[in-house]
Parts: C-alpha cells; sequence; structure tokens
C-alpha cells in the first residue's frame, strides 16, 4: 500500500512539473509575440509618420481622371501573387520648355515595379514625394487579363492591400477591372 502511494505521488510530482514546464513555455511565446507586436507597431507608425509629410488628397485635381495612363499619382495593379506599382517621377527640368516633347518623355519618368503583398507599405514609404501629384491617395484596380481561377485571390488581395494602405493614412481610389 505504501508503494502505491508513494508511486502516485511520484507521478503527480512528475504530471506537476509537466505543467510549470508548459506554462514556462506558454509564458516565453507570449512574451515573444507581443515584442514582435510592438516592433510592427512602432514601423508602423515610422511609415506613418513618413508619409505623414505627403499633404493630404486634393479630390478635385483626380476626380474626373478615369485612364490609368493619365493617373499621376502611384498606381497599383493587384495580381494574384504581386502587386505592379507605377509611379511616375516629377519632371526635374521645371520650366514648360520642351515639356511632352521628344526631349522630355513623360514615358522616360515612368516606373514599374514589382512587389509582393507583403511589402506594400515598405514600398509605398519608398515612393519619392515629388511622385504625389494629387496628395496622399493611390490608385488601385485588379490587374487586368488575370485568369479566371485567380480573381478570388486578387480580390482578396485588392481587399488586403486596401486595409494595408489606409492603416497607412493613405487615401484609396478603387478602380472598376476592365
Amino acid at each position: 500500500m505504501a508503494g502505491l502511494v508513494a508511486t502516485a505521488l511520484v507521478a503527480c510530482h512528475k504530471q506537476e512539473q509537466a505543467v510549470v514546464g508548459v506554462a514556462k513555455s506558454a509564458m516565453t511565446a507570449e512574451q515573444q509575440a507581443r515584442t514582435a507586436a510592438q516592433k510592427r507597431a512602432s514601423k508602423q507608425e515610422e511609415q506613418r509618420a513618413e508619409l505623414a509629410k505627403i499633404s493630404l488628397p486634393t479630390k478635385s485635381m483626380y476626380v474626373d481622371i478615369h485612364e490609368p495612363s493619365a493617373w499621376a499619382n502611384p498606381f497599383l495593379a493587384v495580381g494574384a501573387d504581386s502587386i505592379t506599382l507605377r509611379i511616375l517621377n516629377a519632371d526635374a527640368n521645371t520650366s514648360d520648355i520642351g515639356k511632352g516633347t521628344m526631349l522630355r518623355p513623360e514615358g522616360a519618368r515612368r516606373q514599374e515595379i514589382q512587389i509582393r503583398p507583403g511589402d506594400l507599405a515598405e514600398a509605398m514609404v519608398a515612393v519619392p514625394a515629388s511622385a504625389w501629384k494629387y496628395g496622399r491617395v493611390v490608385a488601385i484596380a485588379e490587374m487586368p487579363g488575370g485568369a479566371a481561377k485567380d480573381r478570388a485571390k486578387m480580390r482578396r488581395n485588392v481587399e488586403s492591400a486596401i486595409l494595408q494602405l489606409n492603416d497607412l493614412g493613405i487615401v484609396v481610389n478603387e478602380w472598376p477591372t476592365r
């Protein structure tokens, strides 16, 4: 009988130690998660502060623009696996002489960059201030010509991008798919 009691006590003690070990592991994991969340929050605050240097959008400047080629601010074409960020850099020459001619073509200032959806915030912070002609607003649309099977994934990526942009304080002008 005494042996049975001793065995039961040893078993209970081992279970108690196992529970304590699991609790310590859970607390460590929770602290690591909290630290990671704080780092993400501080990074997002830095990104918001950087983007806050760009003026608020002026809707009257872009309300009548309905063609992607006429849009002068950053434009996002969202695909199933990537986002195409198109920016139009400002003309370095401030005079009106030769503007829009062969000597100063707009296409030479246009850049298209493929990014992963997870890198959207960093990419938007990296856009030069001179590329925000209308203020802190971007146009976004699903990538044209995508496969029918990828439509749902593209839509989820568009919605995710809109959430990320709104979290950064960027106004989003969503365009219909053509």
